[in-house]
């Protein structure tokens, strides 16, 4: 079940600083453990990535062959590939139609600017072994960085005894370039710096352990990476008009992934609110990670009473959720006063796993309250752009007189020089 407040101006507060509070917390054991391992990898190359691979993984980092990728894909259900591949067309589908393009004109001063988009050289994604296999996460993470361009996609992931089958035709049905048996932080330290058979990339991203997300903070700067995801997490906006049964089904479904997870229902509805965890109880009886639900649940979930839905909306904006659903009865009219999201999904018909899965944009999503300044995953994300001028004699020499200024202003006189040079 879920806790149930009454908005007063602090309830709710308090409850929303216990949820800052899970996010915002860090081991530092694990970032001291993290960092001798980046440093040693920086410093020793593949001799460190090895030794930490047969420690933590008892294996040893290898590449997987096309051979075993194309047994993997024949391996899978017709009905899971035919799932992989529609997933996959939606995704590519809604990038290439936000692919942004180079372009040049003529400025005010008569001279041609504009801007070169170019996608990146090579990118990584880190994809989890064992339970946490999710081949959609390989789709959203690989399919927008080659409708970017990116010329080499290199997959790493933990070198477990049995590789996931569906993982890998993932990354066949992606375009994915190699796969590289490596994981931990070891393999985020030698997809930064380079070590033997395995490259250095420009941009790392994907989802992982504690030991990742950490790997992948330290190493930003050396690299690019995603965004340094925290506990997974839904915020639903629902009035009277809503099924309490869809509502309860997509806070499990959020609440599910692990006991940090957060889900939220705001309403104006205490009727709504208590059939919502009526149903709650109900749904989580059959289904089959219900101590985690339950854990989740009791200790990050709770419904939020307000007395209009304006004020949901405040605090909607407030939290700045990875996912929100607005489960209304006009749930568009509610949309332009929407700052602060991950994903928004406008109606009953509109749930969160239809987000994760099919849809088309894209599931890695900013959480823990930074959808206030990143974006989702998108072609946007493994592109970068280069400025471009052109001006001649005639263009340039009206500007002589204002460049000079205020270099000379600013006293950089070479500055000042390269123009009056070419007007002597």
């Amino acid at each position: 079940m879920i806790t149930i407040i009454k908005a007063d101006g602090s309830a709710e507060q308090r409850q929303l600083a216990i949820m800052r509070a899970r996010a915002a917390a860090k081991n530092t054991d694990i970032e001291k453990a993290v960092k001798a391992i980046l440093e040693d990898v920086k410093e020793n190359g593949f001799t460190a990535v090895e030794k930490y691979s047969l420690q933590f993984d008892r294996a040893v980092p290898h590449e997987i062959s096309r051979e075993t990728i194309d047994g993997a894909y024949a391996s899978c259900p017709p009905e899971l590939i035919r799932a992989l591949e529609h997933a996959a067309a939606n995704i590519r589908d809604y990038n290439e139609k936000l692919l942004a393009k180079s372009m040049e004109w003529t400025s005010p001063d008569g001279g041609k600017v504009g801007r070169i988009v170019r996608g990146l050289t090579r990118v990584g994604i880190y994809v989890p072994g064992g339970t946490a296999a999710y081949p959609s996460s390989v789709l959203m993470n690989a399919v927008p960085a080659k409708v970017a361009g990116v010329e080499e996609i290199v997959m790493v992931t933990p070198p477990t005894e049995n590789l996931s089958a569906p993982v890998l035709a993932a990354a066949k049905i992606a375009g994915v370039d190699r796969v590289i048996a490596v994981g931990g932080a070891q393999a985020v330290a030698a997809l930064t710096y380079g070590a033997g058979f395995i490259p250095r990339v420009d941009k790392l991203v994907g989802p992982g352990n504690a030991y990742v997300a950490a790997a992948k903070r330290l190493a930003y700067g050396a690299l690019d990476i995603d965004m340094v995801a925290g506990p997974s997490e839904v915020l639903v906006i629902a009035d009277e008009s809503a099924d309490p049964k869809f509502v309860a089904a997509d806070l499990l479904s959020q609440a599910e992934h692990d006991r940090l997870a957060s889900a939220v229902l705001l309403t104006d509805s205490m009727e709504l609110a208590r059939a919502v965890d009526g149903e709650i109880v109900r749904q989580t009886g059959y289904l089959s990670r219900s101590e985690i639900m339950e854990a989740s649940l009791r200790d990050f979930g709770c419904a939020i009473v307000c007395d209009r839905l304006d004020r949901c909306v405040d605090i909607a904006n407030d939290i700045a959720p990875e996912h929100l659903e607005i489960v209304t009865r006009e749930p568009r009219a509610l949309l332009p006063r929407i700052k602060n999201a991950g994903a928004v999904f406008l109606g009953a018909w509109t749930p969160e796993p239809l987000g994760d899965y099919l849809a088309g944009p894209d599931h890695v999503l900013p959480t823990s309250g930074t959808a206030r300044f990143f974006s989702p995953l998108s072609v946007d994300s493994f592109l970068k752009t280069m400025s471009v001028l052109e001006f001649d004699r005639a263009s340039l020499e009206p500007l002589a007189p204002e460049i000079t200024a205020l270099a000379e202003c600013e006293k950089l006189t070479a500055h000042a020089n390269s123009i009056r040079v070419r007007f002597e």
